[in-house]
């Protein structure tokens, strides 16, 4: 039995990487260069983000310019999720087709790595909105009424041609500074049906290609690759969410560059603003995401609450100004690769394990990144089968990110 298991383990192992990869969207999309060395859960990572680099006109001199000193800075990821499936059996049959047919899978183990592949996606795409960073970049529809969420993409919605949902994204990617190179747009099954159905996404002749038709997938359009994924979050707005006209105002000065702004809702409801709402401010044309642990309670009309918001100010504020909240809506992104981090390591096998006679193999996948391991016990009159993945991942550089808002 122990030469079969040790024939059969890799195959089982590499035929489950190989489901799990048309699976798990995110890692496939995102920065995972951070290495495979063996972890434990726990174990962080530093990701450095650079820092702007000035200029200065060129003055030959027989003195050397000094460097100038930068400190970039670094967002740790830690590699926090530790998930396995529930523990499943395999017969002897199950394990015999295996060894004997090439592709070959058993349902269970395959629900088993869809089950991994769907907590990776959610939690990466979680990140949208966090206690220290969140997406702050936005558009949604804005001929539906004030305060509405439609789904993107729609003819007649956004322009007669229902593509500016797209090229909207990109001129706020443009403005936030994003490198023009892989970009992604990532989809929720609503949003994705809504552009298949746009000629400008679909037809043959106006794209010059019949992919599009034949595969039923978007592909790369307007500088950016398309990806649809049924994990797409939806955000869920407090409730100091108003459609017009908004109770909600700055109390006090504020000062550019501050990371919180104090505010009071004029009728003191006791209404809520939360971590990854997207707000506005009268006399500023940028958005900003509600940051901090929260809820933030507005329950004065003369008493200011501090709310967190990311990126730091870009207009002072007088007081009195208008700040209005966006409504729900699917959190459908587009972004550069190098907005998430996601860091995937081989576990560290425990010597109790081995000496209980449990057998351990990992693999990584060399597409998407991912380190699967595969631990096969013996129980009572029973073999048993799981697979587990440690993996980390965060929101790195916001700014290399946006959210295309759809109807929940």
């Amino acid at each position: 039995m122990s030469n079969s298991l040790d024939n059969i383990m890799p195959k089982i192992l590499a035929r489950a990487l190989q489901s799990l990869r048309t699976r798990c969207i995110m890692p496939r999309v995102v920065n995972g260069d951070y290495g495979i060395d063996a972890a434990k859960k726990g174990t962080t990572i530093d990701v450095p983000i650079p820092v702007a680099v000035g200029t200065t006109a060129v003055a030959p001199s027989n003195v050397k310019v000094a460097p100038t000193d930068v400190t970039p800075g670094v967002v740790n990821i830690s590699l926090d999720n530790w998930q396995q499936n529930n523990p499943i059996g395999l017969t002897d049959n199950e394990l015999t087709q295996i060894d004997e047919k090439e592709h070959f899978l058993p349902m269970q183990l395959e629900e088993a790595v869809k089950a991994l592949a769907t907590d990776v996606n959610r939690e990466i795409i979680g990140h949208y909105c966090g206690t220290l960073r969140g997406v702050y970049g936005f558009i949604s529809n804005p001929t539906a009424g004030v305060g509405t969420i439609l789904d993107p993409f729609k003819s007649g919605v956004l322009d007669t041609s229902g593509v500016s949902a797209a090229t909207n994204a990109k001129k706020v990617l443009n403005q936030q500074l994003c490198p023009r190179s892989d970009r992604r747009v990532l989809l929720n099954f609503n949003a994705e049906a809504a552009a298949l159905d746009l000629s400008a996404f679909s037809d043959a002749e106006k794209i010059m290609s019949a992919i599009v038709k034949m595969e039923g997938e978007v592909g790369r359009k307007f500088g950016m690759d398309f990806i649809a994924d049924d994990d797409v979050p939806d955000h869920t707005a407090g409730t100091a969410y108003e459609a017009s006209p908004s109770k909600v105002t700055v109390l006090g000065v504020e000062a550019v560059g501050s990371v919180a702004i104090g505010l009071v809702d004029s009728d003191a409801g006791s209404e809520t603003v939360v971590q990854g709402d997207i707000l506005t401010i009268s006399g500023d044309s940028q958005t900003y995401v509600v940051i901090g642990a929260g809820p933030y309670v507005l329950d004065s009309a003369s008493v200011a609450v501090e709310v967190g918001i990311s990126p730091a100010l870009k207009v002072a504020t007088t007081g009195a100004e208008v700040v209005s909240i966006k409504n729900s809506h699917a959190v459908n992104l587009a972004f550069h690769r190098d907005a998430f981090a996601f860091a995937t390591r081989p576990l560290l096998a425990n010597a109790v394990d081995y000496s209980l006679g449990s057998k351990m193999i990992s693999m990584q996948d060399p597409i998407t990144g991912l380190v699967l391991r595969l631990e096969v016990s013996r129980q009572h009159k029973q073999t048993v089968w799981e697979f587990d993945i440690l993996w980390g991942s965060a929101l790195v550089r916001a700014e290399l990110a946006m959210r295309i808002a759809g109807a929940v």
